[in-house]
């Protein structure tokens, strides 16, 4: 007998607890359809936004000219003896990068990475694919370049990223050049000492810090790569244009808003971190010049420890979205029910309702804390 001229079941205790079996059912289902979306669909848009801007990097490389203009500064150095020489260090040219815009590519062949960085790491930036600390300069430079990724979402840039021992290579291409950075350590920090290792502590050395959230599937700490340039197997180092040059009393370096800040430190610490070490101790207290400068609004924050809700535009549209699931499913009840038959049912609804589930889980995605 064809389902839709089935007698209907009397409405008794069994037909109530049927029902909310089912509806249990179907909840479960969603949930592992959501994690599902969480681990592999996210990286849906990230490896359409990767291709996008591997594209736009190739350009930019192709475009960038070779004997770019730079100016020069005289940066003391130290010998071996502890005699302060000095040597003359390009100042990579002053510029706005655009968020969101390529800025280098990184890969670590030991565990599989090749990733373009976009400049950022709000969560919009992270979604695209590992970013760059606006505040620290970039790979290729003197001081601390930091990289944020996410670990096991959007992608999983960073999923084998606890596997670097020290010794291992990391090549960064940028419009200035290729530079290969070698791992000197790792450390896991908890999110609120997350700002204290990314940084620069030594101005005069070219370092680089890759982050994520640790363990796997979980926001609650935070796995810290450590690597220094390898000077030998890299193009020349600049320094950042936005560095004091020497003889400037005021200040050596500028931080800059970093993940838990609140203030912009001026400091005259270079002292250096081997970066080897199992604890959050980033050796040495910076010694400030002058008094602390609030510090100005920034886009960039630990994108791994937002709340519940914070992105609270994405309110309106999941509720969108669910109605749209309901009509989808509704819609396809009445197609089947008019033709007799259930199979009907599912042949016109499976296609609409797996594209408007996967737009409804983007929403509900927005809406939950956006570590992992």
């Amino acid at each position: 007998m064809p389902y839709f001229e089935r007698p209907k079941a009397p409405r008794d205790w069994r037909w109530t607890v049927g029902l909310i079996g089912r509806g249990l059912i179907v909840t479960g289902l969603m949930m592992f359809a959501f994690v599902a979306y969480q681990l592999w669909g996210t990286g849906i848009q990230t490896a359409q936004a990767q291709n996008d801007l591997e594209s736009q990097f190739q350009e930019l490389l192709q475009s960038t000219s070779t004997t770019g203009s730079t100016t020069t500064t005289i940066a003391p150095t130290e010998t071996t003896d502890g005699a302060t020489t000095t040597s003359t260090i390009p100042v990579a040219p002053p510029g706005v990068i655009e968020e969101g815009a390529p800025v280098a590519q990184l890969r670590i062949a030991k565990i599989g990475v090749d990733w373009t960085v976009v400049e950022g790491v709000a969560v919009n930036d992270l979604k695209k694919g590992p970013g760059h600390f606006p505040e620290t300069p970039m790979p290729g430079q003197l001081g601390n370049a930091a990289i944020a990724g996410h670990r096991t979402t959007h992608g999983q840039p960073f999923y084998r990223l606890d596997e670097l021992a020290p010794g291992d290579l990391i090549e960064v291409d940028t419009l200035a050049g290729a530079f290969i950075y070698s791992v000197t350590g790792s450390i896991v920090v908890s999110p609120s000492e997350y700002a204290a290792v990314i940084p620069t502590v030594d101005p005069n050395t070219a370092t680089l810090t890759l982050a994520t959230c640790t363990p796997r599937y979980t926001a609650n700490s935070r796995l810290i790569v450590k690597a220094v340039l390898v000077p030998e197997q890299s193009g020349p180092v600049v320094r950042p244009s936005s560095a004091t040059t020497p003889g400037d009393s005021t200040t050596s370096s500028v931080l800059g808003t970093l993940p838990g800040d609140d203030t912009i430190v001026p400091s005259s610490d270079t002292s250096n971190t081997s970066g080897t070490s199992n604890t959050s101790d980033t050796s040495g207290t910076a010694t400030t010049t002058t008094s602390v400068v609030p510090a100005p609004p920034s886009t960039a924050g630990d994108s791994f420890s937002g709340g519940w809700f914070d992105d609270s535009s994405a309110i309106l549209p999941s509720i969108l979205w669910g109605l749209a699931l309901v009509g989808v499913s509704l819609g396809a009840w009445f197609i089947g029910k008019r033709a007799n038959r259930l199979w009907v049912c599912y042949a016109a609804g499976v296609v609409p309702f797996v594209v408007v589930l996967y737009f409804f889980f983007e929403n509900i995605n927005r809406l939950l804390p956006p570590g992992i």
